[in-house]
């Protein structure tokens, strides 16, 4: 059975909260950027973030893949509301809380300091085509890691 690691290390375990997400089909880019939007917050903070990215109140400011993208009222520029990667964040930021009071951490200190998106497994597909060729195209899975650390009250 494969151990599944976190990408930053030596960090104090007992104030400290994980959670990963593996193998999502959801756009490594937006990912990115969602997860740039998240560090610094506090817990609940960041999942209201998530709740008016999915009702689409507050859009996502688009820093690096912002090519072609319209500008959004609130977003300073080119952004966006990504709301199935918003879903999925606001499952793992439910998972940090849950880890939180397991640890005997309390929820409203957890400040986000963390947040990787990788690549995942790719998988490859093919869309058929006249005379008996085919063009192939490839699905991109992605792995997000939030780390919470309880903040200096």
């Amino acid at each position: 059975m494969p151990e599944w690691g976190y990408a930053a290390k030596g960090l104090d375990p007992d104030k400290t909260v994980r959670a990963m997400a593996r193998e999502i089909d959801v756009s490594p880019k937006f990912s990115r950027e969602l997860c740039c939007a998240v560090v610094g917050l506090k817990l609940d903070r960041a999942k209201n973030l998530m709740e008016d990215v999915m009702n689409k109140k507050r859009p996502i400011p688009y820093r690096r893949h912002r090519k072609e993208r319209g500008h959004r009222r609130g977003a300073g520029g080119p952004g966006g509301f990504p709301v199935k990667i918003a879903r999925h964040v606001l499952r793992l930021l439910e998972s940090l809380e849950a880890n939180a009071e397991f640890k005997g951490l309390a929820p409203s200190d957890i400040k986000i300091t963390h947040a990787f998106v990788q690549k995942g497994r790719r998988i490859r597909r093919v869309i058929e085509r006249a005379h008996g060729r085919a063009t192939p195209y490839d699905k991109q899975l992605v792995i997000i890691q939030l780390i919470g650390q309880e903040a200096a009250s």
